[in-house]
């Protein structure tokens, strides 16, 4: 049974509070592709997703996201979010936006939009895993 754009949305925001890079893949599927644009090249398949979200936890331990708003249609979900945590020392608070395609109740594609201007005013240079991954 696939879940329900509306369920695949709780379980998917529920397992990024959770932090766990194995349940959030999980909902992706096995072509899915997450982008995030500005920060890191695509990352395409369950294991290059999960290695890219895994290296983002690792630079931000802390990483947690207050929902702003949700919109979700047929197809997809998009949610504008405040993302805040530690990096090297310094705590931040970013706006974000993720535009989510949706397939037979997976992720197919997510594309994360961050501020990165503000980011970068907050904690210094872009983190060099992301910008290299």
């Amino acid at each position: 049974m696939s879940l329900t754009v509306e369920e695949l949305a709780m379980a998917y925001h529920q397992a990024w509070v959770d932090l766990d890079p194995d349940t959030i893949v999980a909902l992706h599927s096995d072509d899915s592709v997450f982008h995030m644009h500005g920060g890191a090249e695509p990352a395409t398949g369950r294991s290059a997703v999960r290695g890219l979200i895994a290296a983002f936890l690792r630079l931000v331990p802390d990483l947690k996201f207050e929902p702003k708003r949700l919109y979700v249609g047929a197809d997809h979900i998009a949610l504008e979010y405040d993302m805040s945590g530690t990096y090297a020392g310094s705590h931040f608070v970013c706006d974000g936006a993720d535009v989510i395609a949706v397939a037979g109740g997976l992720v197919t594609r997510k594309d994360t939009y961050l501020d990165y201007v503000n980011l970068i005013d907050q904690v210094g240079a872009m983190p060099e895993i992301i910008a290299a991954v």
